[in-house]
């Protein structure tokens, strides 16, 4: 049987935390002025400059996660490592991978979006101690729950509209490809899509932070005692 109870942290193995932010090609520290110009497409080739014009920024920044990883964990040489290939970063430890990438806007390709994202954690504790908060900080806005069994969007519909009492609301288009839910005291924007249950929330944050909204959303659907409910979040 599926543990639900917001005790059990086996469903913290599903869960990577996103944090964006957005800039000007031209800001970025390989654009020479006079010499370059700003993409007004994505495509192969406007990636591949996006990747030069970004490395300085992203080995940057990519080192100072590596020496902040290492001394706030106390990991060992061999117990962290990190490659840089541009446009993207990857730093891995025996408690986490975060993965730091440039890329293009796809509808405003004279901007980037910057994107990190912290994943494979498997210890709940981690996400709650001292050492995640001196690596991440306020660094995330968004928590991504991936389904251990996906479900079909017109089935969580069904079921939330059946229940007769319910911390749930439910929103959805004609063609119920994704469907949004709010859920009272969590302020964040939920949204399944089938395979994940995203929360998009107003401010960045620590990791814990928005792993306390993620239980609160979990608590919601334990509440509601249905079943299905209660086991897509396990």
């Amino acid at each position: 049987m599926a543990n639900n109870s917001p005790d059990s942290s086996a469903y913290v193995r599903g869960i990577r935390f996103v944090g964006r932010t957005a800039g000007a090609v031209k800001t970025l520290g390989g654009f020479r002025k006079g010499l370059h110009t700003v993409p007004d497409a994505v495509t192969p080739a406007t990636n591949a400059f996006l990747a030069r014009l970004s490395t300085g920024e992203l080995e940057t920044e990519a080192e100072a996660f590596f020496q902040r990883a290492r001394v706030a964990g106390g990991y060992k040489r061999r117990e962290l490592s990190l490659a840089v290939v541009a446009p993207l970063a990857t730093l891995a430890t025996k408690d986490f991978t975060l993965e730091l990438a440039y890329a293009l806007v796809a509808d405003d390709p004279a901007c980037y979006e910057r994107l990190l994202t912290l994943s494979g954690v498997s210890e709940r504790d981690f996400l709650r101690g001292p050492v995640c908060g001196e690596i991440f900080g306020d660094s995330f806005e968004e928590l991504v729950f991936q389904l251990t069994k996906g479900a079909q969007v017109e089935a969580v519909i069904d079921a939330v509209e059946a229940l007769a009492r319910s911390p749930l609301e439910i929103s959805y288009p004609s063609d119920c490809s994704h469907c949004l839910l709010t859920v009272a005291g969590v302020d964040a924007a939920v949204r399944f899509d089938g395979a994940t249950l995203a929360m998009v929330f107003p401010r960045k944050g620590a990791p814990a932070e928005l792993l306390d909204g993620f239980l609160a959303v979990r608590e919601a659907f334990a509440l509601t005692r249905s079943e299905f409910l209660s086991g897509l979040l396990a």
